[in-house]
């Protein structure tokens, strides 16, 4: 549980294709490169064996662990360094989207919740140099909670880790699956799309709350 000063509002925000453009064939390239495997390979070594959900749902007890089993999967050494640079290659920030955080941020606790295992916990600030400033320390990763989106429980976890019920609780993502499992357990949750105005969501969220409650 959060020790700090319950917030409000909370406003929960998924990372790929939200907040930056992740380009996965890009970061897929590199990786064949980098091990001499193939794309197909690549997939029936750590994808497609369910090593990377895993991660994500809290499976490796940390980035080191993490990194072993990615190595020991490939059957190369992998420095973090070099894992790290090719993912975030991938990554573009998107500065409209993370105008809409700064707004939220105005009203509420923003945090980061996205399907990321605890090696990608300790780059993000890396990747997206503009998230830290506003995420603060709540920068997390679905391995935080032992659990991955879609899964009704990282919700639930992350609202209690918050302190905030989830009827005053944004999220934003751009898969209609997580959108459904944060829905399931009462989250105002907006599916992001290509074209999507991300600040007027937040914005209509905060009147919304304020209507229901003048506090807000």
């Amino acid at each position: 549980m959060n020790e700090t000063p319950a917030p409000h509002l909370l406003f929960l925000f998924d990372m790929d294709d939200v907040l930056v453009r992740y380009d996965w064939q890009v970061r897929m390239a590199a990786l064949s490169e980098f091990t001499g495997h193939e794309f197909a390979e690549l997939r029936r070594r750590w994808w497609d064996c369910g090593h990377e959900m895993r991660a994500e749902a809290g499976g490796f007890a940390d980035g080191d662990e993490y990194l072993a089993a990615f190595e020991r999967a490939m059957e190369c050494d992998v420095p973090e360094s070099e894992w790290a640079r090719i993912r975030g290659a991938a990554m573009t920030e998107l500065p409209e989207r993370i105008e809409a955080v700064r707004i939220a941020s105005e009203h509420g606790r923003v945090g980061l919740l996205t399907n990321n295992g605890p090696l990608a916990g300790r780059w993000i600030h890396q990747w997206a140099p503009s998230l830290p400033g506003l995420f603060g320390e709540h920068l997390d990763t679905s391995s935080n909670f032992g659990a991955r989106k879609p899964e009704p429980e990282v919700f639930l976890r992350a609202v209690e880790h918050h302190g905030v019920p989830a009827e005053r609780t944004f999220f934003a993502d751009d898969m209609p699956e997580n959108i459904a499992g944060a829905r399931s357990v009462g989250i105002h949750a907006v599916l992001v799309e290509r074209d999507t105005d991300l600040r007027e969501h937040v914005r209509a969220f905060v009147a919304q709350q304020r209507e229901a409650s003048p506090v807000a």
